[in-house]
């Protein structure tokens, strides 16, 4: 021990606080010390003003303090592009709404593109995808696309239709009046021109400030391309984005390539270990691949997006590349099928932490393959707040049962990881852990406190290999902290959703 005369120098001390250390022993302490922008020590409020001193002492007058929130999956890119060029379509109770809020953005809109994300036909009177009759009727000029809120499909004029060669023609993931699913979806919103640097700046910059605002410290970003991972890391290395990314990486063959050949990248700010895939769509525009027809559609099971070819190749490129493979799986159906893929390489137990994306609808005799494989499921609960009016619906009242069953899948391997899916919900950190803690319906799979904390925290950051030096306040770890205004541990559930972020700190810098 130092004595009380010869403190030792530290860069801020932060105390009188009750703090959750998320370690091992889960234990709570008073204050810690920081310097170089990782924690030297924590304890109580005597020992660390005793024996350390700082520049700045931080008195946290009794507040609760966390480690930095992480988003396990989210679009960290895409929603700051969102911010910059979408019409904001979220919470939209009919499609004449839709195109109120069109024609206001419309307004102060002088590209030939009219954008738009968010609606969900499932928040209307009728329950039913939309048209373009409308779309050409108002913007006869505009080259129009507006995006469900899952990101699954999409509305678009006869201008996109005919741009990409869709015009006039119907298939599994093309339906009559401009709606666009999945595979043709990405073929529309490929056509899209890229924004120039300086708006990939700005959209980046927003990103990072609204997630800050939220106790974000870290993200994992589920798929981006070549421009986008070196624009991170280009605005990382100046100081400009402090955020901390995990990059999934795109699938084809020149992004995995590029990366792959580079084997795993750590760099201080930034992780380049996986690639995403996609095994089918969503359950709202009902794409997402069910093994049984939808409840309330019985001529489609839905759909899965590639071939077995394509998963062959790419989980044989990121296995001997020693990459995670990272699998958008909803339904049933889409699960299955990758659970087997994954077996084909992963044998029996491991420690790749292969992942599979959303885990939403599982079969019960599926369960127990995320164990026998070592699958890590990444969840977002508030996919399971958001889908609840009308999931039964899609899936008739057995099937729901095994729909968003976080303690089963849990239990498979003792830990997972959670998430937002931002911009598809809500990016607040703290609405994920109300989902998880306080849902209403099936609570038997609702998550403990100290679960879901964890799925946020330690367990997000183990998602990607980071749990040595992120995800916990413990000495020698990255000092990634957030201080809210009450505590999410103990406070009643009715309370979680108003609780704020008061600071968020990385690496010891106040960042909001």
């Amino acid at each position: 021990m130092f004595s009380s005369c010869n403190k030792s120098k530290v860069d801020l001390i932060v105390h009188n606080a009750k703090i959750y250390t998320v370690d091992n022993q889960f234990s709570k302490a008073r204050a810690f010390a920081i310097k170089n922008g990782k924690f030297v020590a924590i304890g109580s409020d005597k020992d660390i003003l005793k024996y350390y001193d700082a520049a700045y002492a931080l008195d946290a007058q009794g507040q609760s303090i966390y480690p930095g929130f992480i988003d396990g999956h989210c679009h960290f890119v895409g929603y700051g592009e969102t911010k910059v060029r979408y019409a904001d379509l979220n919470g939209c109770k009919s499609f004449d709404e839709v195109l109120e809020r069109l024609d206001k953005h419309n307004e102060n809109n002088d590209s030939e593109w009219l954008l738009g994300r968010g609606w969900d036909q499932n928040l209307w009177e009728v329950k039913e995808f939309p048209n373009n009759t409308e779309l050409h009727k108002r913007f006869p000029n505009k080259n129009v696309l507006i995006t469900r809120v899952d990101g699954h499909a999409v509305l678009v004029s006869d201008n996109v239709l005919k741009i990409n060669g869709l015009y006039g023609k119907t298939g599994i993931d093309i339906k009559p009046g401009g709606i666009l699913l999945d595979n043709a979806a990405d073929m529309a919103k490929a056509i899209i021109p890229p924004l120039n640097n300086s708006q990939k700046i700005n959209a980046l910059k927003i990103s990072q400030r609204d997630c800050f605002a939220l106790g974000l410290t870290g993200v994992t970003d589920a798929g981006l391309d070549i421009k986008s991972i070196a624009l991170i890391d280009s605005l990382q290395q100046q100081g400009i984005l402090k955020m901390k990314v995990n990059a999934m990486v795109n699938p084809d063959d020149e992004t995995m390539d590029y990366f792959m050949k580079f084997g795993v990248i750590e760099k201080e700010r930034l992780t380049i270990r996986s690639v995403k895939i996609y095994s089918d769509g969503a359950l709202g525009s009902r794409g997402a691949k069910l093994l049984e027809p939808y409840s309330d559609a019985p001529e489609t099971s839905g759909l899965l997006v590639e071939n077995e070819d394509f998963y062959d190749h790419v989980c044989e490129k990121a296995y001997n590349a020693g990459y995670q493979v990272c699998c958008h799986a909803i339904g049933d159906g889409g699960v299955r099928m990758i659970l087997n893929e994954y077996a084909k390489f992963l044998k029996g137990e491991n420690e790749l932490r292969w992942r599979i994306e959303h885990s939403q609808v599982v079969h019960p005799e599926d369960f127990v393959l995320y164990k026998k494989y070592s699958i890590i499921p990444s969840i977002q609960a508030t996919h399971c707040t958001s889908d609840m009016p009308w999931a039964e619906d899609r899936l008739g009242s057995e099937r729901v049962k095994n729909a968003y069953a976080y303690k089963t899948l849990l239990a498979q391997n003792g830990w997972l990881i959670n998430g937002t899916d931002f911009p598809i919900e809500h990016i607040s950190p703290i609405k994920t852990f109300y989902s998880s803690v306080a849902r209403k319906d099936l609570i038997e799979n609702k998550l403990t406190r100290e679960e879901a904390l964890k799925s946020m925290t330690i367990w997000a950051a183990k998602g990607y290999f980071a749990e040595s030096h992120k995800g916990s306040i413990e000495i020698g770890k990255e000092a990634d902290f957030v201080i809210l205004s009450d505590d999410i541990m103990t406070i009643d559930d009715e309370k979680i959703p108003e609780v704020k972020v008061v600071n968020t700190f990385i690496n010891g810098e106040m960042v909001y």
